[in-house]
């Protein structure tokens, strides 16, 4: 061991894409989100992200310490937007010993996380009760969100569009192990009007909304997870009016820096007041949904607290299960 070096007392474990989605389950997933925002953590546990940015190039990065006192990592997106070209690490630490305990591919944990923390928030915002899920987008993130709401909350149906019909009726078929009954609709009205959950996830190609806010239903929780961006649009300055309480994974972020918000405050909706965070709510700090005729809004940017938990939980169960590759050399500590 080299002078100034921290013996390392287990290996890091390298997990692929492939041994994440392995070892992934949508109820641990769950679980490990909730007991995640339900723990105290503070501002500076879990930073404002930063993106260094170049020509036609960009390097994103999460950072958090988990408040649950296990880990500390972060995540880190490399992307390569004139080759369309990504590639997403996860290293997490021991807080303890500082260890690097392991490497994932962060590809299947970013969607994942995502549909989970979204299934947890439709879950607690929500009624108790079936209800009629309404999906707008047909690619993996709408997939991947059916699936978790699925495993967490009783589905009375599910219909979905987007553009192209091909798209729905392979959406339907990928899905159809489910056992959900999976309508394609022809038009984004007929899904919006009358569902209990509307699911967002999906851009339009102008940058517009999807929706407009006047065809929700009473009652309806709005799930929107595809405008994380100054300029990218999803939802209506109406939703946001109509929205008798907004929750959202990261409020800051969320208010200013998403393009759905910033043009309900350029039309003059004033939502500060509705604002809260996801973790006050999970943690019982706010109580949520006021009545069940409100309309309520989860607006999800992604988080480093839904990464941690969830590169976490596939950590210990791919250790569990013996699966993954054990590095021969690891990065030892130094002492300090």
């Amino acid at each position: 061991m080299s002078e100034g070096k921290a013996a390392v007392s287990r290996p890091t474990l390298f997990l692929t894409d492939d041994d994440v989605r392995r070892v992934f389950d949508w109820r641990e997933a769950s679980e490990a989100l909730r007991r995640a925002y339900a723990a105290p953590a503070s501002d500076a546990a879990f930073p404002p992200r930063t993106m260094a940015r170049g020509q036609g190039l960009w390097l994103r990065t999460l950072s958090g310490i988990s408040p649950n006192g296990d880990v500390m990592g972060a995540k880190l997106i490399a992307a390569s937007i004139r080759n369309r070209r990504a590639s997403y690490l996860i290293p997490l630490f021991d807080q303890e010993s500082a260890e690097l305990v392991a490497l994932l591919d962060g590809n299947a944990i970013t969607g994942f996380r995502t549909a989970g923390a979204s299934a947890l928030a439709a879950d607690i915002l929500t009624p108790p009760g079936p209800r009629r899920l309404g999906v707008l987008g047909t690619g993996f993130e709408a997939k991947n969100h059916v699936r978790a709401l699925a495993a967490i909350r009783e589905i009375e149906s599910v219909s979905v569009f987007s553009p192209s019909p091909e798209s729905r009726a392979r959406f339907v078929s990928e899905l159809a192990d489910l056992g959900l009954p999976i309508t394609p609709a022809e038009d984004a009205r007929a899904v919006v009007e009358g569902a209990g959950i509307l699911l967002c996830a999906a851009r339009s190609h102008g940058e517009l909304p999807l929706f407009d806010g006047r065809w929700l239903a009473p009652g309806a929780t709005v799930v929107s997870i595809g405008s994380t961006l100054p300029e990218q649009r999803e939802i209506d300055p109406e939703t946001v009016r109509r929205a008798a309480i907004i929750v959202a994974d990261m409020p800051e972020e969320v208010a200013h820096d998403t393009g759905d918000m910033i043009a309900a405050a350029t039309a003059g909706v004033a939502f500060a007041d509705r604002l809260v965070s996801l973790a006050d709510v999970v943690g019982g700090r706010h109580p949520g949904r006021g009545s069940p005729d409100d309309i309520v809004l989860y607006k999800s940017v992604g988080a480093a607290l839904q990464d941690i938990a969830i590169a976490q939980m596939c950590a210990v169960r791919a250790k569990n299960l013996s699966i993954g590759t054990p590095l021969p050399v690891s990065i030892s500590p130094v002492q300090k």
